[in-house]
Formats: C-alpha cells, structure tokens, sequence
C-alpha cells in the first residue's frame, strides 16, 4: 500500500512562505502565458509514462472586449522506463522531431530540441516551451514513487538513490539535508497542500486543464503575465505539483517572481523570487542569488541563467522559471499588436 503520510506529520522547517494563490485577476491591456504538462503512467508506474502538455497565449484588451487567444501548443510523449522516448506528436506537428523518437531522455536535450525547431526555438512559442520543459517534469516525477511508495519501498531507497546527483543546485548540495549519512535519499519531501489553478470568478484564467484524477501523477504549471507602463512588468509563477493517494494535490516546487524591464532594452531593472513550496531547507538560498541576473536582457536569460546561477548558485526550478522568462518579448509583441 503507499505510504501516504499525513500532511500535518511531515517536518517543515524550509524558509519558504508557503503556498501562494496562484491566479491573480487578469489586468487590462496584459498578455497572459499559461503552460501545463502533465504526466501519468497509464498501464502501471513500471511502463511508459505518459506526458500531455497544453499551453496558451491570451490577451486582454484595454476594453471591455473578450480576451483574445494569440498562440497556442500542445504535446503528447510517451517515455519508456528506461528513460527513452517512445513517441512524441505535437501541434503545430514538426516531422524533424521525430528523431527524438528511440532515444534516450539524457541525450535528447533541450539544446537538441531547440536545433530541431529552430523557428519555434527563437520565437519563444508554447509549444517551444512545453518541449523546453519536457525533461525536466520526468525528472521531478520521482516525487509521484515517494507519494505512492509502500514503506518497505521506501525504507530500500534504491530508486531514489540513483536518482541523487551532489552539487547540481542549492538543495542538493554535498551534506545538505537531502542526503541520508549513506548518501541515500531523505525521501520525505516538504511538500504543501495547493489550491486549484483555475479561478472561480475566471473562465479564461488558465487554457483547459485535464480532470483530476485519483491516480499517480505529476503536473508542471506554468504562468506568465506582462504587461507595461513606463517599463515592463512580469508577474509569473511556477509549480511542480502531485497527486497523493487520499486526492490532496501536493506542490513539491513552487516559486513566483516578478520583475521590471526596460521598455526599449528589455534590460531587467529589478527582480524578486518568492520560494513559496521546496523540499528540503537548503532549497531556498538560491533567491538570495536571483539579483545575478540583473542587467542581462529578457531575450538571453534562457542562454545566461544557466551560465549565471552555476550548481549550488541555483535551483535547478527557479532556473527554469527564470529561463522562461526568454519569451516575454514574444509575449510583448502579441500583446503590442492584439490588444485594443
């Protein structure tokens, strides 16, 4: 049976501040980004998981007009338990990324699939970044065998352990809280109880999302609003989340940022990162680093960050936030050319 423990027994001492609402009203005259992938292993936890992703584009005009879809991408992949791609199908459909088909995960790289798509790479579409993202929701889909682990399972560790590289970021940096004294996984996360994405008051706060299913599953939410004045303005957010077997979806990684730019330079000007669900008490010193940034254009942040937040500098998740946030030029010119 999995373990499923209470959410009331599991230690939270991470400096974080905790859930945060995750949809705030959509502004006049913005451009909202939305992006969801979510991953379930269809026939059993030991085959194929299955990974369906949605992303949107959606402007709301300075009128009172309906918001106005500007762009949009899905996919859908099946990763084999060997890590492999299995199959991969997208809209806008692209033959070239069938080479990513039989290969491993560690070798169809982000650089790969951008070399693949280059037009959809340097435009900074949905689909671009659901494919950008891709990797990194198997990867955090290790959180879905902690949640549905028996504790035998878990007390063996052995999974979790291979999965436990030294040094790539913050949390799991060389006798941070991550690791055992063996070198093994501390395999209790501090995940938090999370609301709904979606608004109540909204029909237009996020693209269509998948129901919520009882079943063992991992989601990455992403979104991205921009709007300006007398620079640019960025609020976004980011959430690695997991259905629980008693269906309480639980954030595992969950950041929000927001962040000026200059109009004409697209130069950041200011920055804050608001580490609001981590797994271990390490995680969250990677924001107090977040103002490296500072200075780069939005147009290199997904080339730079990684460049600028090095290993133990970074999250590994607040740098893909941060990465994302290459795209908000694309955004800027849908929103400069759609709204009323």
């Amino acid at each position: 049976m999995p373990l499923d423990l209470p959410l009331g027994s599991r230690p939270l001492t991470a400096q974080v501040s905790g859930p945060s609402k995750p949809t705030p009203p959509r502004q006049s005259d913005s451009i909202r980004r939305t992006s969801t992938l979510d991953l379930d292993w269809p026939a059993g936890m030991h085959n194929a998981a299955r990974v369906r992703g949605r992303a949107r584009d959606l402007v709301t005009p300075k009128t009172q007009d309906a918001p106005r879809i500007s762009a949009e991408g899905s996919l859908e992949a099946a990763i084999g338990d060997d890590c492999v791609y299995e199959a991969l199908s997208t809209m806008p459909a692209h033959s070239s990324l069938q080479e990513v088909v039989g290969v491993p995960r560690t070798v169809a790289t982000r650089s790969m699939i951008a070399q693949l798509i280059p037009d959809e790479s340097s435009n900074g579409t949905p689909l671009f970044l659901l494919l950008d993202d891709l990797p990194g929701i198997h990867l955090a889909a290790g959180e879905v065998m902690l949640e549905w682990s028996s504790a035998k399972e878990l007390r063996s560790g052995v999974e979790v352990r291979e999965q436990m590289p030294t040094d790539v970021c913050a949390g799991y940096q060389m006798g941070s809280s991550a690791f055992l004294p063996d070198g093994g996984s501390a395999a209790t996360h501090q995940v938090q109880a999370v609301e709904p994405l979606t608004r109540p008051d909204d029909d237009h706060s996020w693209h269509a999302l998948l129901p919520e299913i009882v079943v063992p599953s991992m989601r990455r939410s992403r979104r991205i609003d921009v709007w300006m004045d007398d620079c640019i303005h960025v609020d976004a957010f980011f959430q690695d989340s997991c259905m629980t077997p008693s269906g309480i979806r639980v954030g595992v990684h969950e950041y929000t940022i927001s962040a000026t730019a200059h109009l004409r330079t697209n130069e950041l000007l200011t920055i804050n990162a608001d580490p609001r669900i981590l797994p271990f008490d390490e995680c969250p010193g990677a924001a107090r680093n977040v103002d490296r940034v500072l200075g780069l254009g939005l147009e290199q942040l997904r080339r730079q960050v990684p460049r600028t937040l090095p290993g133990t500098l970074g999250c590994t998740h607040l740098n893909d936030m941060l990465r994302a946030l290459a795209d908000v030029p694309t955004l800027l010119m849908s929103l400069r050319s759609r709204s009323g």
